[in-house]
């Protein structure tokens, strides 16, 4: 049959004179192995052909017999079983032996078929209420293996029917049991019949079902039905699909399931809690997994296998929703509740820790996850925690410690902050750690047993602070009572004092690099305690933020108690820890001396660019009645170097006539406040104000002026001239404008600054308990600017975007962000940019928006008369008990605050005193007499003053009276320097 020889063939010649004999050996031995291998290969060909045939045959002879059967089932059974009563299902009948026989997953009529049988069982079962006597019939013992073997066939053929018109039954998978007249419900309502945990077989069938993976096909298909899941949920009713899922978890080769050694990589941990979003499908079953001992079991069950644990996943069923990713997601979704048992809250956190540090580190940071965690509060005891708590918290804040860092911030954070209870947790746990004078015993260690809480309590915290509203901060006081923020603030202060200078003094730069176990691997200590130094001194500044809001706490109690001369001496020098301190964290060292800081600063950069402009002063001819457009003109050709040189100025009154006096200071002091006044009045367009007269950018600035991003230049360039010189002018602005200049950003809390009104009714649709949707509200948003309104959107496409339940904090955010952010963006950033060319960020970083007015305005408090006779010298006659000197300090105190000001600005040139008191007004304020007689003729002269050298000439008068009216005549006349 396989003889291929030719008979013909004739004897070769080799002409050459060799013979045949003489051929290489090694060829020789090629030819025989690859005509070896040729004869095994058709060998093999037949073999596998025989083979082949023999399992067609068989097949077909099996699906020849199939076919019988399945005909002789119908004449038997009828074909939707309307011949099939209750004991059918009995192990004397053939019914169920004949029908797993023939029956066929793909088939459609099989299909049916088995539909019919699960309807008919599961009514059968609601008559009687015993389904094992329906398959057993009398005496479970003698039948037990006929029966389980018939039940795990049949549940199998179930799973597998589910499985392969999973696309068809898709709308129908996470259906309620109510729903039986769709195909999918029969065939997952008997699911949970036959292997509910009471009965006898319970355990054999689920082994069964895990051998042969069906859980993995339960996967594929709640997959398939989870992208529907939105249409046909019911509140509060559980699906069909969940209650198998119930049924079957429970089965963890634990007592008292009695299931033997189960693969891992097809088990329930592996196939089941590694679908996305798991617990928002099942809701019940998530109840059940925390609440008893399951999760505990899968999670140490998890931990066993550790780095391998990764290997045992099932593919990803995308690039956005990785396996390991969901598992984490899962696991931390349902800690909480089952940490929330002190009997084990110990061991649930160190395995926790665990298999979380394997899925985070042992792959590359995730794009998607929906991680979130509860810790249980720790033991309760007024005593300080023991050292289990501390093991504990120390685990649970390791690997949270890690997810902040691997995973992203902005899908984690909301559901750390809301969806748990974290933040009071580990607030209470660094209570009492303080309370019983544990925190100090910390502190004086690199333990991370308070680094790790702080790293994971600092910006979670943080986060809820940037979208809770004031109402809940200072009313409603959540998350945490103002109480416990003003103790909050003590020990975040003592521990950034600690990180920051005494640590750093104490052991100089060397940190020991102490893995942090509970950490994960490549974590040191000194890396965690640079990241918690930043953590705590951004949640410091956001607490200050709320303190100069409404004051809760002393401004003091942010200042770090060791900052003394040595330490402000070194804050100067730039590259030491003084100064970076001063950087990262400003509010540790007082305001006052910050103000000094910021002072030398600015007299060091005044004069080494006044030795530089002793011969080229620029001068400036104003007109008093164009000073912004004259100054303007002017001010607009200076370079930068020259705006940080002296200015002069020349006043031209109404008449073109130059006034009087040489600007040695004073009137260029006078010029400042003027000219800020008019630049910044409300009449001229360019600013707006709010409910409570502060200034603000004007949004329809451009519907004024047409140069008005350059107005905005110059300004910003004006108030930083002020700044620069120390000129105090009186404009209150915004404090969400002056965040600008501070290039921060505007929150929700911001709002009431600008729109009281909008901020509550904001407020009042974030606390709205009915169907926001009937509002009619849209992602749009409309501006009115000097009657004309114009629509923006919010979002892109927000016209038909409406606002919903789900989406009304998106709305309320963004509408504060086109408010606060968005609609002055141009004119702030040109504002900025002229600012910042003679005031470096540096400097302004130095203080809050709070103290940032201090230092453009100053405070009423530096118009202090007892103050100022403190700090004054005499001259001319004059000494402090003179009669005369005695009533002007008489008159002054009587004065109303406003002519206060008048007479601040009439001597000084300026209505605002120094920042740090008139002890700093250079030169120091002098009262030199007038005149060397009281002639009849010197009494009538006017009071009149040198504003370049704080100078008040002060004519003997003779009585109060008389002093108060000419002072008063005076300050008021408004004359400029042309009063003599």
């Amino acid at each position: 049959m396989y003889f291929s020889g030719d008979p013909s063939t004739r004897k070769r010649v080799d002409l050459g004179g060799r013979s045949s004999k003489e051929r290489d050996r090694k060829n020789l031995l090629e030819q025989t192995r690859v005509e070896r291998n040729r004869r095994l290969w058709l060998r093999q060909q037949n073999s596998a052909a025989l083979k082949i045939q023999k399992c067609f045959r068989g097949r077909k002879a099996v699906g020849t017999e199939q076919s019988k059967l399945r005909e002789q089932f119908y004449k038997a059974y009828g074909k939707y079983c309307q011949n099939v009563d209750r004991n059918s299902f009995g192990p004397d009948s053939d019914f169920l032996c004949q029908f797993l026989y023939f029956f066929k997953a793909e088939n459609i009529d099989d299909f049916l078929v088995l539909v019919q049988i699960c309807r008919l069982l599961w009514w059968f079962v609601q008559d009687n209420g015993d389904v094992v006597k329906l398959f057993v019939g009398v005496d479970y013992s003698s039948t037990c293996a006929l029966v389980n073997y018939r039940v795990k066939r049949f549940a199998h053929a179930c799973i597998r029917a589910l499985h392969q018109n999973r696309n068809q039954l898709k709308d129908q998978l996470l259906l309620t049991p109510e729903e039986l007249n769709v195909s999918a419900i029969p065939l997952l309502e008997v699911l949970v019949l036959l292997i509910d945990p009471k009965l006898p077989w319970s355990c054999k069938i689920v082994e069964y079902l895990f051998q042969n993976n069906a859980v993995g096909l339960v996967r594929e298909i709640i997959l398939t039905g989870k992208d529907n899941a939105e249409n046909y949920f019911s509140v509060g009713k559980g699906s069909s699909l969940e209650r198998v899922l119930t049924a079957v978890i429970c089965h963890v080769g634990q007592k008292p399931c009695i299931c033997s050694h189960i693969n891992p990589r097809y088990s329930f941990a592996s196939q089941i809690i590694t679908i996305p979003f798991l617990w928002h499908l099942f809701p019940n079953l998530q109840q059940i997994f925390a609440a008893e001992d399951l999760s505990q079991c899968y999670i140490h069950q998890m931990a066993k296998f550790g780095q391998n644990l990764i290997n045992l996943l099932p593919k990803d069923i995308s690039n956005e929703f990785p396996s390991y990713a969901c598992m984490l997601g899962n696991i931390l979704e349902t800690a909480g509740i089952s940490l929330s048992h002190p009997d084990r809250s110990f061991d649930m956190a160190i395995d926790l820790a665990a298999v979380t540090t394997f899925l985070l580190e042992a792959l590359p940071s995730v794009k998607t996850s929906n991680s979130r965690e509860r810790i249980s509060p720790v033991n309760g005891s007024d005593c300080g925690p023991n050292d289990r708590d501390v093991t504990a918290v120390d685990a649970v804040c390791g690997f949270l410690y890690v997810t902040l860092n691997k995973l992203p911030l902005e899908r984690i954070m909301t559901v750390l902050a809301y969806r748990t209870e974290l933040v009071p947790t580990l607030w209470n746990f660094m209570k009492r750690c303080h309370e019983n004078q544990k925190w100090s015993s910390y502190l004086s260690n690199d333990a991370p047993g308070w680094l790790l809480p702080l790293a994971v309590f600092c910006p979670v915290y943080k986060h809820m602070l940037m979208i809770v509203d004031n109402e809940e901060f200072y009313e409603q006081e959540k998350p945490l009572s103002l109480k416990d923020i003003r103790s909050l603030i003590v020990i975040l202060r003592q521990v950034l004092w600690q990180l920051l200078w005494v640590n750093h003094t104490t052991s100089g730069n060397s940190v020991k690099s102490v893995p942090v176990s509970s950490a994960g691997k490549g974590q040191s200590v000194q890396a965690i305690q640079q990241r918690v130094s930043i953590v705590v001194s951004e949640l410091l500044s956001q607490l200050q933020d709320w303190n100069n809001r409404r004051q809760f706490t002393s401004p003091s109690n942010f200042h770090a108690d060791g900052v003394n001369d040595l330490f402000i001496s070194q804050a100067v020098i730039e590259n030491t820890r003084a100064n970076e301190i001063l950087k990262q964290a400003p509010f540790l060292i007082p305001f006052t001396s910050r103000v000094k800081i910021f002072s030398s600063q600015l007299a060091a950069v005044r004069q080494r660019h006044g030795s530089q402009a002793v011969f080229t002063r620029n001068r400036f001819r104003i007109k008093r009645d164009h000073i912004l457009e004259d100054a303007y003109n002017q001010m607009s050709q200076l370079t930068e170097d020259n705006l940080r040189g002296l200015i002069r100025v020349t006043f031209v009154n109404e008449f073109g006539v130059e006034e009087a006096g040489i600007d040695g200071g004073g009137i260029f002091k006078d010029f400042m406040e003027n000219i800020t006044r008019a630049a910044f009045d409300v009449q001229y367009g360019l600013f707006k104000e709010t409910a409570d007269h502060l200034l603000y950018p004007n949004p329809g600035s451009g519907m004024i002026h047409e140069q008005h991003f350059q107005f905005f230049h110059f300004l910003g360039t004006l108030l930083a001239k002020a700044m620069f010189e120390g000129i105090l002018v009186d404009i209150p602005f915004a404090t969400f404008f002056l965040s600008k200049l501070k290039q921060k950003y505007n929150y929700l809390n911001d709002l009431p600054s600008l729109d009281p009104e909008l901020y509550r009714h904001l407020i009042f649709l974030k606390h709205y308990r009915g169907d926001i949707s009937e509002l009619e509200l849209y992602f749009v948003i409309v501006n009115n600017e000097y009657g004309e309104q114009t629509e923006e959107e919010l979002l892109p496409g927000g016209r038909n975007l409406r606002v919903t339940n789900d989406n009304v904090i998106t709305f309320i955010h963004l509408v504060a962000n086109h408010r606060l952010n968005f609609q002055i963006r141009q004119q702030s950033s040109h504002f900025l940019r002229g600012f910042q060319q003679l005031i470096q960020k540096d400097w302004i970083d130095m203080f809050n928006e709070h103290e940032l007015q201090l230092l453009i305005s100053g405070s009423l408090d530096s118009l202090d008369v007892d103050d100022l006779r403190l700090h004054t010298n005499y001259a001319g006659g004059y000494q402090s008990e003179h009669y005369v000197i005695e009533m002007l300090w008489e008159v002054l105190k009587g004065f109303s605050l406003e002519n206060r000001k008048k007479f601040l600005k009439f001597v000084t040139g300026c209505s605002r005193g120094p920042l740090l008191g008139f002890r700093y007004l250079e030169p120091l304020f002098c009262i030199q007499r007038a005149s060397g007689n009281a002639s009849e003729e010197s009494l009538d002269r006017l009071p009149t003053s040198a504003t370049c050298m704080n100078l008040l000439k002060l004519p003997p008068y003779t009585s109060k009276e008389q002093l108060e009216t000419k002072l008063l005549y005076a300050i008021n006349a408004d004359a400029g320097f042309d009063l003599s």
